[in-house]
């Protein structure tokens, strides 16, 4: 057994199996390196949560852990030279099955959605604080692809962005996971919103509400033409100097993303120059690290239940094709949200 497992006690019952089938690897690497395996269930410590998965979401997050790649995210508690947990997978829906001594809002039996460890599993752990009950009007597959991503768009735009209505948005890598969350929600915030995406996409991110949409592939949102109180850039890596330019004078800009092939920053670096440089002009460029809480997941849950926004689901793969998932993902063509159904 690995560090993940060794510090926390099984809670057992009859009827539970002592091993459970799990997407698993022994070093960092490829999707090639992806295997089903059976493994000893997770144990569950005094605030936590065994949950039994119905479906584990899938973002560009999960190929990040996978690689180990760029270097510091090793530095973050997955380990050094090898993962510390072998089961990849964090976004997740599925049924309570036990809790520990000091969980209070949950029980066996609630239908939950949220982020463990290691989703990619018939059973996970997870802490209480990072998880909520599902939302009523969605399935499990649907439910799997909100906490990650919708957690970031919610923060970028909320919190950091600080959209109000009216406001002209530009939403930057709108068609992904992230952004087809940040489309629905920036117009749920009253913005004017204008959606950038590639070609085949189009039809796709116009249908989430976008007052606008700009294909990059034949127009240019920083031409001049248009200027942003808001821009949040998830992804494609436009130069810090270009989303300045579509920036309004005294506008805000939210880097969430962004990947390049570096080992070592992984495409921050324009996350870095953004707050070097925000000091000394009137704009204000920053970048974020969204926060994992049972909050922000409730909020997000309200949306939806009331319509406000819907999870868009690219497609759906067993648990046996999670690394097919991944490298669906990592290749960019995926409208919305990829999810392995367990």
């Amino acid at each position: 057994m690995t560090d993940a497992f060794v510090d926390h006690v099984v809670v057992n019952h009859v009827g539970r199996p002592d091993t459970m089938k799990a997407i698993v690897r022994d070093a960092y690497g490829t999707a090639d390196g992806l295997e089903l395996r059976d493994i000893e269930l997770p144990g569950i410590g005094a605030g936590e949560v065994l949950v039994r998965v119905h479906a584990a979401g899938v973002d560009r997050g999960v190929w990040h852990v996978m690689t180990g790649l760029p270097y510091p995210i090793r530095l973050a508690g997955y380990g050094l030279r090898a993962p510390r947990n072998p089961v990849l997978g964090a976004d997740l829906a599925g049924v309570v099955e036990a809790v520990g001594d000091d969980v209070t809002r949950f029980e066996p039996g609630d239908e939950v959605f949220g982020i463990g460890n290691g989703s990619y599993a018939e059973y996970v752990r997870a802490a209480e604080s990072k998880l909520a009950p599902k939302p009523t009007n969605l399935t499990f597959e649907q439910a799997a692809a909100i906490a990650i991503s919708g957690l970031t768009a919610l923060q970028g735009l909320r919190d950091h962005g600080k959209v109000e209505p009216g406001q002209k948005v530009l939403i930057g890598g709108a068609s992904g996971g992230v952004g087809t969350y940040a489309v629905q929600l920036a117009k749920a915030f009253g913005a004017d919103v204008t959606a950038v995406c590639s070609t085949a996409k189009v039809d796709m991110v116009r249908s989430l509400g976008a007052d606008h949409v700009i294909d990059y592939s034949r127009d240019d949102f920083a031409d001049g033409e248009q200027r942003y109180d808001v821009i949040l850039d998830i992804g494609g890596n436009p130069s810090l100097a270009r989303l300045r330019r579509a920036l309004a004078p005294n506008g805000t800009l939210v880097i969430a993303g962004g990947e390049t092939s570096g080992r070592w920053l992984g495409g921050s670096d324009r996350q870095v120059r953004a707050l070097m440089v925000s000091p000394f002009v009137a704009q204000k460029l920053g970048t974020f690290v969204s926060r994992e809480n049972r909050d922000d997941m409730i909020v997000l849950k309200e949306l939806i239940e009331a319509g406000k926004i819907m999870p868009v689901i690219d497609r759906t793969y067993p648990l046996i094709e999670a690394p097919q998932a991944i490298r669906y993902v990592q290749q960019g063509r995926a409208r919305g949200k990829v999810v392995v159904s367990v």
